[in-house]
């Protein structure tokens, strides 16, 4: 990316994943082939967006912070078809990109404050999703993942575990993002 570096934005909870292995290991684990339909996510500055999009040539991501889409367009341009939806994904209506009944494979790096409202979201118009990804907060995919009797069983694990296959595949310290987050 050239030009002026992007300064994250705390309303939008901006953290951007910088480690290149961490990246790696985060694409291998979506495992994007050419036949899925794509959708990322909060986007960013393409961290794994341009990963993804080379393997797979197409793509569609929802980025809500209109100063990122046109150094998002930019940086895909030789990569692969980017299609961008400016919007909030927490009223983005998935269905719009079901147009040949081709189920969705979303994934992201989400931000603390939106992961469980867009995860409901998501819930909503699960008959149309195949598999979800997600960075998250190390709370909340605990929370995710808990199981009955644990003190972080509640509402958000009994709904993922109903629609869902939870699985915690790793950490990623603080030090990978720009900045910093204060948390797991």
């Amino acid at each position: 990316m050239s030009g002026q570096q992007h300064r994250a934005r705390k309303r939008f909870g901006q953290n951007f994943l910088h480690d290149q292995n961490i990246i790696g290991r985060i694409v291998n684990a979506i495992n994007p082939q050419k036949a899925d339909r794509l959708v990322e996510i909060g986007p960013g500055l393409g961290a794994l967006t341009y990963p993804v999009l080379e393997r797979v040539g197409e793509l569609d991501v929802i980025e809500l912070d209109r100063d990122i889409i046109p150094k998002l367009a930019a940086g895909a341009a030789q990569k692969g078809k980017l299609r961008i939806h400016s919007q909030d994904a927490l009223t983005f209506d998935f269905r719009s990109l079901n147009t040949d009944d081709t189920m969705l494979k979303v994934y992201g790096n989400l931000p603390y404050n939106i992961s469980t409202p867009l995860i409901f979201h998501l819930f909503e118009q699960a008959d149309l999703i195949k598999e979800m990804h997600f960075m998250l907060q190390k709370e909340v995919v605990d929370r995710m993942c808990a199981g009955p009797g644990s003190k972080k069983f509640g509402r958000l694990s009994v709904m993922t575990q109903y629609y869902c296959q939870a699985v915690k595949l790793f950490d990623v310290p603080p030090i990978c993002f720009r900045p910093a987050p204060k948390v797991m």
